[in-house]
């Protein structure tokens, strides 16, 4: 078991007097039986009037907030959580005997359920992907599924350069492809797009990872993908490390694209057309004593 401090800031600065609308954080870990919040404080200014949680679709805690009329320059949200995280062996896991060697069969039950996760989502790019996936795997030939995911993913780690952008939004496969460079959310969703093209479920994860092991993660979420092994279920790969997720990683919210999950959304209005934000986010996720 390993005992993990999350300190969480945000902070928004409007150049002029701003009114809040309704805000959505996903910035709670998912617990479960990996994962236990053993303490949690969620402080918010200015204060909203009424704060809710729910589980979305994926079962996700959403938290959202409702704000009064009245104008504020700052938004500031600070989330302090202690946790205690089990998954201290990830490769301890047992794979069904017929998905050991890929390509493999998913049942009728769970091509239903994990359908959403089997499409890809950028039509334009197969091309480029399919040529990249070529390199790992190729028609006829049967191989360990485990070993070729993580080749994928140690290539991405290996031969991509990680830089932090400023842009919003992810990057598209084709454009992490052809530069050969991108993001934590870049190449998470390069992984995601490989797999679905080969036929194997796979989703997003945003959340948290050791800032005293992960120099990517320094001061932001980070970000990687989960796929779908039947018995051994949603096992996680960190492309930017080019590793198997445990217990450096501490999953807030998952979906089938990155472009749902961000860790805070929400809107404001004001009576200045010209008003701008500016925001600063910092994250430290390190071990308690």
């Amino acid at each position: 078991m390993t005992p993990l401090t999350i300190n969480h800031h945000t902070h928004y600065h409007y150049s002029s007097p701003v009114e809040l609308g309704p805000h959505r954080l996903l910035i709670r870990p998912r617990a479960g039986h990996d994962i236990r919040i053993v303490s949690s404080d969620l402080v918010i200014t200015p204060q909203p009037v009424k704060l809710t949680w729910a589980r979305d679709v994926y079962d996700n805690s959403v938290a959202q907030l409702y704000f009064s009329d009245e104008s504020t320059t700052e938004l500031d949200i600070r989330s302090d959580v202690l946790i205690e995280h089990y998954d201290d062996k990830p490769l301890d896991f047992v794979v069904e005997a017929r998905a050991v060697k890929f390509p493999f069969l998913l049942l009728p039950s769970e091509r239903i359920e994990l359908w959403p996760y089997l499409i890809p989502s950028y039509l334009d790019d197969q091309a480029a992907v399919a040529t990249w996936t070529a390199e790992f795997w190729q028609a006829e030939r049967r191989v360990e599924t485990y070993t070729m995911l993580d080749r994928m993913n140690r290539a991405i780690a290996e031969q991509f350069t990680y830089r932090a952008r400023e842009e919003p939004g992810v990057q598209r496969p084709g454009k992490t492809l052809a530069s050969r460079s991108g993001s934590c959310r870049d190449f998470a969703t390069l992984l995601i797009e490989s797999c679905r093209h080969l036929g194997l479920a796979a989703r997003f994860v945003s959340g948290y990872a050791s800032t005293e092991d992960i120099p990517a993660a320094m001061g932001a979420t980070h970000a990687w993908t989960e796929v779908f092994l039947p018995g051994a279920g949603w096992k996680g790969f960190d492309s930017t490390g080019g590793i198997v997720t445990g217990t450096n990683h501490i999953a807030m919210a998952v979906g089938r694209d990155p472009e749902s999950l961000p860790p805070v959304a929400g809107s404001f209005s004001s009576i200045d057309p010209q008003v701008r934000s500016e925001l600063k986010v910092n994250v430290s996720v390190k071990r308690s004593m």
